[in-house]
C-alpha cells in the first residue's frame, strides 16, 4: 500500500502527512488529509480528481505557494514548512516553472518580456537569446513584439509555456494548463508540454481532470474528498 512513499533517495518532491485545514464560519474546513507520496526526478505525474477535491489546493502547498496546516513537503531538497514567505519565493525561483489555466501573462509586456519576467527576477542579464529560442520552439517567432491581447488563447498558452522553461526549472507545475482551451488547441498544447520536457528531462506534476492528459503522464494520484485514493 506504501511503496510509493519508501524511496526517498531521489526524490525531487515529496509530502509526509500532509493536511490542510481553512477556518470557515461553520467551523474547520479539511480540504487535505494524511497526503503521502513521493514523485521522482523526471517522473511526469497527474493529480486527477473532481471539482472541489483539493486537486489546486495540494498544487499551491507542493509548490510553496500555500503553506500546509500539517505534516512536511520537501521539494529539491528543501522543507517548505521550515521556510517563511521569501524563502519559499527562493527555492521557487531556482527551481519551478507554473503554467496556469489563466495563462497569467502581463497584459503591458510583449511576448517576449512576459518569457524574460522570471530572469529578471533571477537577475539573470543574458536571457535574450534564449527566450528567442524558446519563442521559435513554441512556433512564435514571428510574435515576439506582440502584446497578450494581439495573441489567441493557444497563443497566450504556448507564450507562457515558453515562460515556464526559460529558468530550465527541475520541476514544472501545470494547473488545467489547457482549461481555457477548445480541444485540439489543447491537444497541440499538450504535444508542446511534453516534448520540450522531455528534451529537458525535467519534472511534469499537473493538475487536470482531463483523462487524456491525465493518460499521457506516467502515473497519477487521485485525490477523492481531499485524501489520496488507490495509488
Amino acid at each position: 500500500m506504501h511503496n510509493h512513499v519508501a524511496d526517498h533517495s531521489d526524490a525531487i518532491l515529496s509530502a509526509s502527512h500532509v493536511g490542510k485545514t481553512v477556518q470557515t464560519s461553520e467551523g474547520s474546513l479539511h480540504i487535505l488529509s494524511a497526503i503521502d507520496f513521493t514523485i521522482k526526478r523526471g517522473e511526469s505525474v497527474a493529480i486527477v480528481g473532481v471539482s472541489g477535491s483539493g486537486k489546486s489546493t495540494l498544487l499551491s502547498l507542493l509548490a510553496g505557494l500555500d503553506v500546509a496546516t500539517s505534516g512536511s513537503i520537501r521539494l529539491c531538497g528543501n522543507a517548505l514548512e521550515q521556510l517563511d514567505e521569501d524563502g519559499r519565493a527562493q527555492v521557487r525561483g531556482r527551481h519551478v516553472g507554473f503554467v496556469f489555466q489563466s495563462f497569467q501573462l502581463l497584459p503591458t509586456l510583449t511576448a517576449l518580456e512576459n518569457i524574460l519576467l522570471p530572469t529578471e527576477v533571477l537577475g539573470r542579464s543574458n536571457a535574450e537569446p534564449e527566450a528567442r529560442d524558446l519563442l521559435a520552439r513554441v512556433g512564435l517567432e514571428k510574435r515576439l513584439n506582440h502584446y497578450p491581447r494581439q495573441l489567441s488563447g493557444g497563443e497566450q498558452q504556448r507564450v507562457a509555456i515558453a515562460r515556464a522553461f526559460i529558468t530550465a526549472p527541475d520541476i514544472l507545475f501545470a494547473d488545467e494548463p489547457t482549461g481555457n482551451l477548445d480541444d485540439a488547441t489543447g491537444q497541440r498544447i499538450i504535444e508542446l508540454l511534453f516534448e520540450i520536457n522531455r528534451e529537458r528531462a525535467t519534472t511534469l506534476v499537473l493538475v487536470t481532470h482531463d483523462r487524456q492528459l491525465a493518460d499521457r503522464c506516467q502515473r497519477r494520484l487521485e485525490l477523492s474528498g481531499g485524501r489520496l485514493v488507490g495509488c
